[in-house]
């Protein structure tokens, strides 16, 4: 067992069981350091934050501390893609080639920009090696993108794309936007800076790395303490470094997760992949889209259509390369199977390796992110996430 930490922060009237849950983090499920916070549209109703910064506990977890979040990130770049059919920019029913030529080759003619963004593309893994420092070259990167041939037969099947996801994202958004703008530019200038948003996709140099959480991994003993939804099949494959999973865990080569507190990663424009922020910029963003606002550079009409209940279900709900039952719908993941979050089917977000988690909960109103950095090995439902979100639930 841990020591019972110092929560700091601040909790409004009838949310105290979240704060109960997260010291429980701490005391029972091996938090080092962590944040979590709830907005009801922009205004806080829970903002804590508690642990160290790294795993020797010598660095305080402070209010501004931020972490990498991994695919937390991309929810915000979901948010991205909204703003840009919400400006007639793109439309999620067009085929992906209209606005990037080169896309249709290998048969990709017809895949459309919801097919790409929510995972059925086949578009998961790169036939060839591309290691971190060759991502600056976005040109090149977009033709080794556009070369790539399907895994499956797009739109049949669906299969988490960890890190391509966001290369596709940012070619189209850099394709289509006025000023050639990437998805992290955007961002920044119409989400972060209006929102005043501690959150980056792609680190500016002027950014320190001081008050970055160093992360660490799960390992040893730690393992059967914390762990108890360990992905075996998943394991099997990076262990043996072949399979589907890891060819799409390791596509791009970005280095290992306990690494990416670095610049050389954050300072990548991975919008699936390399944001880095806090958990109360994740739970702004959810709660101003969850309340409908209107702070979101997106059309209400639109943020309702994010809110709708996946109905469409038409590819089966098993995820070919995390082995899950999960849901997409437009770019964001919604409840399915043993993964549930929210109060109802409207409820939508994004998690990330290691545990980190952002969703809308349009029925309440709500907001919610979570950033810690003690990496969590569940694939998707990480023990610590779960028990703030269930407490949550209790609240309202």
């Amino acid at each position: 067992m841990s020591e019972h930490p110092q929560i700091h922060g601040d909790v409004e009237t009838g949310f105290g069981p979240v704060a109960d849950a997260f010291r429980r983090n701490f005391t029972r499920h091996g938090e080092i350091g962590a944040a979590v916070s709830v907005y009801a549209g922009d205004r806080p109703v829970v903002d804590l934050w508690a642990g160290h910064r790294d795993r020797k506990r010598t660095v305080a977890w402070e209010r501004d501390t931020m972490a990498p979040v991994f695919s937390s990130t991309k929810g915000m770049a979901a948010f991205v893609v909204a703003s840009a059919v919400s400006k007639g920019l793109l439309d999620y029913e067009a085929p992906v080639a209209s606005y990037w030529p080169e896309f249709a080759a290998h048969g990709k003619e017809s895949i459309t920009v919801r097919q790409l963004i929510d995972h059925q593309a086949g578009l998961a893994a790169l036939d060839r090696t591309v290691r971190l420092r060759e991502l600056d070259d976005l040109d090149r990167v977009a033709s080794i993108l556009a070369d790539q041939k399907p895994l499956w037969r797009p739109g049949t099947r669906h299969g988490y794309h960890p890190i391509t996801a966001g290369l596709y994202q940012t070619e189209l958004i850099r394709r289509v936007d006025p000023q050639g703008r990437t998805l992290g530019r955007v961002f920044a200038e119409e989400f972060a800076a209006p929102l005043g948003l501690d959150f980056y996709i792609g680190l500016p140099d002027e950014v320190s790395l001081d008050n970055i959480a160093v992360l660490s991994g799960t390992t040893g003993l730690d393992i059967l303490r914390y762990e108890r939804d360990l992905p075996v099949r998943i394991g099997a494959q990076l262990a043996a470094k072949r399979g589907l999973s890891y060819r799409a865990l390791s596509s791009p080569r970005t280095g290992a997760p306990e690494r990416a507190a670095r610049r050389e990663f954050l300072s990548k424009e991975l919008p699936g992949s390399s944001g880095v922020g806090t958990a109360r910029s994740l739970a702004r963003v959810y709660g101003a889209a969850a309340a409908r606002t209107g702070e979101l550079p997106i059309d209400l009409d639109l943020i309702d259509r994010l809110a709708a209940a996946d109905t469409a279900n038409d590819v089966p709900a098993d995820d070919l390369v995390l082995f899950t039952r999960s849901r997409y719908h437009l770019g964001f993941r919604k409840s399915c199977g043993g993964f549930r979050f929210g109060t109802d089917k409207r409820a939508y977000g994004t998690t990330g390796l290691g545990g980190s988690f952002g969703f809308a909960d349009p029925a309440t109103g709500l907001g919610f992110g979570y950033a810690m950095n003690r990496l969590g090995l569940a694939v998707l439902d990480d023990a610590r996430a779960r028990n703030l979100r269930n407490a949550l639930r209790r609240c309202i």
